[in-house]
């Protein structure tokens, strides 16, 4: 009683944070800017799928390849080990948060773009190690590249899609996991299987390399 219902409170513009919201509707209040079109916010999950996807491929190639590895540089099961899950998970499991804080602040697009390069580059270098630490800190850098896809992709997301086609989206997204995973399996399968029984690789500027590491270079 004695509050005015002629207003309503205005949904909260895309990408916009809760402060930034007027508590009240007036005449002089901004219209509402309309979600992005259909196309452009399908093109984008798209673009986000594939990167999901690829990350897949680079973090689980190494299983591929393991017995070359082992005999190359002399590994143990126990360094593999280290090598497919806590070298990469070591920092992939805590950058999240404070890039999904930098994606509150900075430009998303680039934050993504930067991480897609960081680990693609991290991924090559797993192709020039010549020892079990150079190989780790190369793991490790792809899991600090990949960190920075998935905090920026939701938040993105869900600036481009109304919130009853919000879900249709990020599960379209997150199909990047499994299909990732196979690809990774089937194009990974195919490579090694193609590059198994070749000779060293000669590269412009590289040398020559091992065919698991041409492997990952490739990749």
């Amino acid at each position: 009683p004695g509050m005015s219902t002629t207003g309503a409170v205005p949904e909260r513009l895309p990408g916009a944070s809760p402060a930034d919201a007027p508590t009240s509707a007036t005449p002089s209040s901004p219209a509402a800017v309309p979600w992005p079109s259909t196309a452009v916010g399908w093109y984008a999950v798209f673009v986000l799928t594939m990167a999901y996807v690829l990350s897949f491929i680079d973090r689980t190639i190494l299983s591929l390849m393991v017995g070359p590895i082992r005999a190359d540089l002399g590994l143990s099961d126990t360094q593999i080990s280290v090598l497919h899950g806590f070298a990469f998970a070591i920092f992939y499991t805590t950058l999240g948060i404070p890039i999904a804080l930098l994606a509150d602040r900075l430009n998303r697009r680039n934050i993504i773009s930067i991480g897609v390069a960081f680990w693609s580059v991290a991924t090559a270098l797993c192709g020039l190690a010549k020892s079990f630490w150079g190989l780790f800190w190369a793991r490790v850098g792809v899991g600090v590249g990949e960190a920075a896809l998935s905090p920026a992709a939701y938040s993105m997301v869900a600036d481009l899609f109304p919130p009853q086609r919000l879900g249709r989206a990020l599960a379209v997204y997150t199909l990047g996991v499994f299909a990732g995973a196979g690809l990774a399996y089937m194009i990974g399968g195919a490579v090694v299987g193609s590059v198994a029984h070749a000779e060293n690789v000669v590269l412009p500027l590289l040398g020559e390399v091992r065919p698991w590491q041409f492997v990952f270079i490739v990749v």
